[in-house]
């Protein structure tokens, strides 16, 4: 819970008054917390909402003409680790809460491919990544560890949208 209270002054501070527009859509600049992300202390639900703030503080400091819509892959990675750091958090203080999910993403972070998941399921083409990505080491650890796998990305909140 320390990192939360962190992470939403953080997201918090990085907001301004702006609102952005775009096809027939205002995007604020301000990301809002889903009400049960304060009431529900699930550890998985929790562990979601760390991702989400991290992801959108990125967002907002990556800035440019719409931040609620920034794709960027220091944001995704920063966000998936501390989606894993949470996680593995939550299970400390709630034994045997599982998620089989979460517990695959532990498990890929474990093997030092994090970087490497995060640009294979959520990659996209105008991403700078770092070059020591080891796609081909991933591809092989991944046909291994890996096989019925479906990324998954729970945002919980909303950047506010209001149509015109």
């Amino acid at each position: 819970m320390r990192n939360f209270g962190f992470l939403l002054a953080l997201l918090l501070a990085a907001c301004n008054s702006e609102i952005y527009t775009r096809d027939g859509v205002t995007d604020g600049d301000t990301f809002y917390l889903a009400p049960r992300a304060f009431a529900d202390d699930d550890p998985v639900l929790q562990s979601w909402v760390a991702y989400s703030l991290m992801r959108s503080a990125c967002q907002l400091d990556v800035g440019g003409e719409i931040p609620a819509r920034v794709s960027d892959y220091g944001c995704e990675f920063t966000a998936r680790q501390h989606l894993v750091d949470a996680w593995k958090q939550q299970r400390e203080q709630h034994r045997g809460a599982v998620d089989a999910y979460l517990d695959e993403l532990v498990a890929v972070y474990e093997a030092g491919f994090l970087d490497e998941y995060t640009v294979r399921y959520f990659g996209r083409k105008h991403w700078q990544v770092p070059a020591e990505v080891r796609v081909d080491d991933f591809r092989r650890w991944q046909r291994k560890h890996l096989r019925r796998h479906r990324p998954e990305t729970r945002i919980i909140g909303s950047w506010g949208y209001r149509k015109l």
